[in-house]
């Protein structure tokens, strides 16, 4: 009977080619080093589509069995997503752990979190991957219970395993949701204080940290490895025409375990709700192109329009590249080219930031009916009111200051009157 082995760290990475997956093995390898694993041998191929029972054909696989017993590794990475059988079976085969992609993302974030809501949210994500591989190599998991008052057909230890863990998992939804309220209050308080929010997205390792302290002088741990950070951290500062708070938040990666796009969604409504989004884009990295689409896939997954994003080409003292601000057709600013490190271009972000922050606010006038109480408390919530008076049926008439991205829920009112596209 297989028993699931103990934990290793010498790991044979393994990475196939197929027309489902572009994986960079460079990525795995580094992936690898950040959970604390010690590469010792990479198996690598093609294939046109994966072996529903093992992934890899028979072939890779005694290539594979042949170098866990060669460099007598503990542990096999795969640079893709198994199924929990192909787990299964490719661990009664080598006789060693395996931990796929998303098995090894959920290990570096249990690792990196540091707040209780991090916490929260990693372990969330890892009791719902965990859920499905319930049937792997834990053979005990079948067996039913036994000893006095338990013998009998009873529930099977497989069963009271998957009603613990979804026990567990809403206990974890219960405390993430009271959590969530905070933050929520948190983000009604800035708004009605006028204080606009800049959040910071990027690749992985991109230098998000980097740049985050150079732009507030706070101390976020930065370094140069995959989610060097995890929880996002928020701090104020000042421009030339008031406050503004800026976010940090955790790395994106290419294939983001859906898990922990659905776990950190509370922490990542900071960037959901901002009115600009700073993407950090590594200028040197050679997957650039690949890295600025997987972004924009985990930013579409949350809903966000491209129309609110900065790009921020950082670490150009890398390429030798100036400093400069480019501009769209219309003359918005679009892409800034910098480097955090030595802090080159940050007067060109500055003013990008000024010019946008500046121009995307809306001073409007209207009127509601006395039916329209859920609007009023709508227009309390998105923005700062200015001016709040009812008329003598029962309405109100209104000054407000919104978002621009939110025109259109005041040009659906009647009474609506722009005072000012452009708020100063």
């Amino acid at each position: 009977m297989f028993e699931r082995p103990g934990a290793g760290e010498h790991a044979v990475l393994v990475h196939i080619a197929t027309t489902f997956d572009a994986e960079d093995l460079a990525e795995l390898e580094a992936l690898a080093q950040t959970a604390g694993a010690q590469p010792v041998a990479v198996v690598q191929g093609s294939r046109r589509q994966p072996d529903p029972r093992f992934f890899i054909g028979k072939g890779k696989l005694e290539e594979l069995s042949r170098a866990v017993a060669e460099y007598q590794a503990e542990l096999v990475l795969f640079n893709h997503a198994l199924s929990p059988s192909q787990e299964r079976n490719l661990e009664k085969a080598l006789g060693v752990r395996v931990v796929d992609r998303t098995g090894l993302i959920l290990d570096i974030f249990a690792q990196r979190a540091r707040s209780y809501e991090g916490k929260l949210q990693v372990e969330l994500a890892q009791l719902r991957h965990m859920a499905t591989r319930l049937v792997r190599g834990w053979t005990h998991l079948e067996r039913q219970k036994g000893g006095i008052g338990l013998r009998g057909p009873g529930e099977t230890q497989l069963e009271t395993d998957r009603r613990l863990i979804g026990q567990r998992i809403r206990q974890i939804q219960q405390r993430l949701r009271k959590v969530e309220k905070q933050r929520e209050q948190s983000r009604s308080a800035r708004k009605k204080a006028e204080l606009p929010t800049v959040a910071l997205v990027g690749y992985t390792n991109a230098g998000k940290s980097t740049l985050f302290n150079a732009l507030t002088t706070a101390h976020v741990y930065a370094a140069d490895q995959l989610f060097a950070t995890l929880d996002s951290t928020l701090r104020r500062i000042q421009l030339e025409w008031g406050n503004i708070i800026l976010a940090d938040t955790v790395g994106f990666i290419r294939h983001l375990p859906h898990e922990l796009v659905a776990a950190f969604r509370s922490t990542l409504q900071e960037t959901c709700e901002a009115e600009v989004i700073l993407h950090v884009i590594d200028a040197s990295a050679p997957q650039r192109q690949a890295n600025i689409e997987a972004v924009y896939s985990v930013l579409g997954e949350l809903g966000v329009e491209r129309e609110r994003v900065i790009e921020v080409y950082n670490k150009t003292d890398r390429i030798g590249r100036t400093p400069r601000l480019e501009r769209d057709s219309e003359g918005r600013p679009r892409r800034v080219w910098l480097s955090a490190r030595t802090g080159e271009g940050f007067d060109l972000l500055w003013e990008a930031l000024v010019e946008v922050l500046a121009d995307d606010r809306v001073h409007a006038e209207v009127h509601l009916s006395p039916r329209e109480g859920g609007l009023r408390a709508r227009l309390f919530s998105l923005g700062r009111v200015l001016k709040d008076e009812v008329d003598e049926q029962g309405g109100w008439n209104m000054e407000v200051e919104l978002p621009a991205r939110y025109r259109g829920v005041l040009e659906a009112i009647d009474g609506y009157h722009c005072r000012s596209e452009r708020v100063h």
